[in-house]
């Protein structure tokens, strides 16, 4: 099959790692794929680090321009399906097929749990536009097809699949080592693109409740919230607990130090990676039930869900496994065994590979 892309965002994070891996992925099993992504865009620039052809389209905002560059590389390529992942590309190529004779299959990924309008485009895009439609787990699946009024026959839920080899537990002495971290302080870390839902600040707040000398704090990533959080670790007496490690090409080296791994999000999640990467390097992991993390996570199973935007309750969480080595590691041996029998890359990439086929199929019928 001959697969087209679409990403609109122009920020790095989970969502833009998974178009990506997905593509070389599908790439490798023998179909031909091409990212279509804004000039100024972060994936456009990583494409090439991650094998992906990439061509720049001016897709990064809902213009006519965006749908005519559309419609152009469409007519002068023979794709079987496009791909689409944000909302705006997602628009312009439903737009761009639409007024093509003999266009390809869209096939719309949604990433995200943020809702989708009840307008009548809306439903437009998700029951008549698209041919199918992916999920990143089943409540976001229940979710589209709810709100939009989707065919569920239509609507299928594939995790985002991680690198097992990559993501997998190691020695965490070293680690801290090669990082010029402490090497027996408490170590919580969080990697996630610095949002305001990724609930960063109730993980500063949480850890300000913890007594000094208490637990270290590790930020991995960057974004619009970085000003804002070093003000926070400023104000309530942790600059020197706190370390901003930024945007890092690998994080399995940062997962591998932490002693336990805290996402407290609050919205917009579907599956987190970076969760995932956690658990299949055996870290404990402290989280919310947002999105669809409780389809991954099992409450004082495979780790601990505390509600959203609570700041005691997180900060009784984090203590509770900062005192209880043994807790930690019997939580993280469990969800290691998760990872590894449920988060595997093949598995997302087959199965997508099954949905373009059906894609395509339905299109030529």
């Amino acid at each position: 099959m001959r697969i087209l892309h679409t990403e609109s965002s122009l920020g790095w994070g989970g969502q833009e790692i998974r178009v990506l891996t997905e593509a070389r992925g599908v790439a490798a099993r023998g179909h031909a794929v091409l990212l279509a992504a804004p000039a100024e865009a972060r994936i456009f620039a990583e494409a090439a680090r991650h094998g992906v052809e990439a061509v720049a389209l001016p897709i990064g905002r809902k213009r006519p321009r965006g749908v005519a560059a559309l419609r152009k590389l469409l007519a002068s390529r023979a794709f079987d399906v496009v791909n689409t992942h944000s909302s705006t590309d997602s628009w312009l190529a439903a737009l761009a097929c639409a007024t093509l004779a003999n266009a390809p299959a869209l096939v719309r990924t949604r990433h995200i749990s943020a809702p989708a309008p009840g307008n009548a485009a809306t439903r437009w895009l998700y029951t008549r536009a698209a041919r199918r439609i992916v999920t990143t787990g089943e409540r976001l699946r229940a979710q589209v097809i709810a709100e939009t009024g989707a065919d569920p026959e239509r609507v299928v839920s594939i995790p985002t699949g991680i690198d097992l080899a990559r993501f997998r537990p190691g020695d965490r002495r070293a680690a801290r080592a090669a990082l010029g971290l402490a090497a027996d302080a408490p170590l919580v870390g969080i990697v996630a693109t610095l949002r305001s839902w990724k609930g960063h600040r109730y993980l500063v707040e949480a850890m300000a409740g913890i007594p000094a000398p208490g637990a270290m704090l590790a930020i991995v990533g960057d974004g619009p919230q970085y000003q804002a959080l070093e003000s926070l670790v400023r104000d309530r007496g942790l600059a020197d607990r706190v370390r901003f490690a930024g945007n890092q090409e690998d994080v399995a080296p940062w997962l591998r130090a932490f002693d336990v791994f805290c996402l407290p999000s609050y919205a917009n999640e579907g599956v987190p990676q970076a969760l995932m990467q956690a658990m299949a390097c055996a870290l404990p992991v402290v989280t919310t039930p947002v999105g669809s993390i409780e389809e991954i996570v099992a409450d004082g199973e495979t780790g601990v869900l505390v509600p959203p935007q609570d700041v005691e309750r997180l900060r009784a969480a984090l203590e509770s496994l900062l005192a209880d080595a043994d807790r930690r590691h019997a939580l993280g041996e469990r969800a290691r065994a998760a990872a590894a029998a449920r988060f595997g890359g093949d598995r997302m990439v087959d199965r997508m590979v099954e949905v373009f086929a059906a894609a395509s199929g339905a299109r030529d019928g």
